[in-house]
């Protein structure tokens, strides 16, 4: 098919959500949004409040519900920046402790112990099927990549005085999350068995599931994708009940785990194990208490993947 729509000024793309029925109470502030957020951005915020198709529940009409204001769409985007905001807040904690955890584990053996196949998983080094490169080559070319672009100064002056390579605690510290959650899958299962314990999660595999999904999430947020009520493509493995009884409500339930309230969660476990004396469960809950008045008569927060009653949950009463 053909793309055929023309551009549109922020005026009359104004006035085509005023002629499909979204009452607007200042124009100039309306247009003002869409110059600085954008058309695009903010249709993903107003598609909950068009009208169903009766043809097909699953489709939307262009016009709008009776009494969908302008505003009401703001308040979403808001609600949901604020979200990405509380969500980033928690992912650079975890990632800094667990870069630690790795370094110090691995470093106490090999200064260099990330450029050592034998300290690492077989499989992780093992190429492909039907390739020559093995996951851990390609990690490898992604490590000397964040190495190069790198302009921090200690990176600077480490190698105008010793040269390459890093030692593992300081290159460690110019990997991103995916790199560090794709090095930790990559560890032997003891040593991934042994971080992962000390969060209280029993198993190596299910934790390198963790971070993984978080890594997911944090990608979204560092792109400012449409979170709240986002189907994740990436999602976590579960503990047994008995492990984890804070989570046991998921299990069993796919379309709960496909949603974004699981991974807050994750990230009030880590948060718990990591900083115990944050207040970050607070505002969060905060936050979800504050979900938006307009959106609350056609949407809720069941489709973040809320489950009733998550607030009298141990996890959520720190």
């Amino acid at each position: 098919m053909a793309y055929d729509k023309p551009w549109i000024s922020f005026s009359n793309q104004l006035q085509q959500l005023k002629d499909r029925g979204m009452l607007v109470e200042d124009d100039s502030a309306a247009e003002n949004y869409l110059d600085r957020i954008g058309y695009y951005r903010l249709s993903g915020y107003w598609y909950p409040f068009r009208q169903i198709d009766a043809a097909d529940p699953k489709k939307r009409l262009d016009d709008f519900e009776d009494g969908t204001h302008f505003t009401d769409a703001l308040d979403l985007y808001v609600f949901d920046k604020k979200l990405r905001l509380l969500a980033m807040d928690a992912l650079e904690r975890i990632e800094v402790a667990i870069r630690v955890d790795i370094a110090h584990l691995l470093g106490e053996r090999d200064a260099f112990a990330y450029q050592d196949k034998s300290l690492l998983d077989g499989k992780f080094s093992k190429p492909k099927k039907n390739k020559t490169s093995s996951a851990y080559g390609d990690w490898l070319k992604k490590h000397t990549h964040l190495i190069q672009r790198s302009r921090e100064p200690f990176i600077k002056n480490f190698k105008a005085k010793y040269g390459l390579p890093l030692p593992f605690w300081i290159a460690i510290e110019v990997w991103d999350f995916g790199a560090m959650s794709i090095f930790y899958a990559g560890m032997k299962g003891k040593d991934r068995d042994f971080i992962a314990q000390k969060y209280k999660v029993s198993a190596g595999n299910i934790f390198a599931s963790w971070l993984r999904s978080l890594n997911y999430l944090r990608n979204l947020c560092a792109h400012h994708s449409l979170l709240w009520n986002r189907n994740m493509v990436d999602q976590p493995k579960l503990p047994d009940a008995a492990d984890a009884a804070d989570l046991a409500s998921f299990i069993g339930h796919p379309k709960s785990i496909a949603r974004p309230f699981i991974l807050f969660c994750l990230l009030q476990w880590l948060m718990r194990e990591i900083c115990p004396n944050s207040c970050w469960h607070e505002r969060f809950r905060q936050h979800l208490e504050s979900f938006p008045a307009g959106a609350k008569q056609l949407r809720s927060l069941s489709e973040m993947g809320c489950p009733a009653g998550w607030e009298s949950w141990d996890l959520w009463k720190i």
